[in-house]
């Protein structure tokens, strides 16, 4: 399973030198809806990883898409903007609670 980062240049700047190779710049929301439907699609990918903006700027469909979503599990890093917790996708793609 590979991990895929989507996002503008800022963002995906410090995945790409941490070696991620799956990373899709997004600096339109058209760029941004085009590169998350292609990841949701790709089997390779087991983790796509969003600003918490970008979650927020996706049409309302589908945001509920990608907090729905187990493979690949989706998490938006940055400020928690109404979505579930990351504790939450863990326990849905996992299976269990890590934290009990």
């Amino acid at each position: 399973m590979e991990i895929a980062v989507i996002g503008n240049s800022e963002f995906i700047l410090g995945f790409r030198l941490a070696g991620i190779n799956r990373i899709y710049a997004a600096d339109t929301l058209e760029k941004l809806v085009m590169h998350i439907t292609h990841v949701l699609e790709d089997p390779e990918v087991g983790i796509l990883v969003l600003s918490s903006h970008d979650m927020a700027r996706v049409p309302q469909r589908l945001q509920i898409t990608l907090e729905e979503s187990v493979q690949p599990t989706v998490i938006a890093l940055g400020e928690e903007e109404g979505g579930i917790s990351m504790r939450e996708r863990i326990k849905r793609s996992v299976g269990v609670d890590l934290w009990k």
